[in-house]
């Protein structure tokens, strides 16, 4: 994989961690100005005064983000080392792994009136898949 794509893909695990940070920060009233907007853009704007509940609920999302993005900076370190071949299972078990967090997080999101959340997992998703398949990192000898 060349390091543009390495560099895309360093990029998009600190977005996800970014991303848990501004979760994490709804855990409490003094930070959770990070948080608000996201309420806004998703169409149900953040409570006045959330519970402890709402707030335990954001503190460990994020933290569950931020675990995940930095997870995946050091499994995209340890792939990075490989050769393609070696490495193409490894990438196909990341790939399964978002895959099956979009298809869990879409319905919760759908069936607790968050959809448009659907949106920004989608986006997340694609900038996942086209370093994968345009770099041939999941074995497809075709691609450049």
């Amino acid at each position: 994989m060349t390091s543009f794509w390495q560099n895309w893909l360093k990029l998009w695990a600190w977005g996800v961690i970014i991303f848990g940070v501004a979760l994490a920060s709804g855990a409490f009233a003094a930070t959770d100005a990070l948080v608000r907007p996201i309420f806004d853009l998703l169409g149900n704007p953040f409570p006045t005064e959330p519970d402890a509940h709402h707030r335990f609920s954001l503190g460990l999302m994020g933290a569950v983000s931020i675990g995940w993005g930095l997870t995946l900076l050091g499994v995209f370190k340890a792939i990075f080392g490989l050769t393609r071949d070696s490495a193409a299972p490894f990438w196909r078990a990341v790939l399964v792994a978002t895959l099956g967090w979009y298809v869990i997080d879409g319905y919760i999101s759908y069936a607790t009136g968050f959809a448009l959340n659907i949106v920004s997992n989608t986006l997340l998703v694609a900038f996942l898949l086209i370093p994968l398949f345009k770099s041939g990192a999941l074995g497809d000898s075709n691609s450049a």
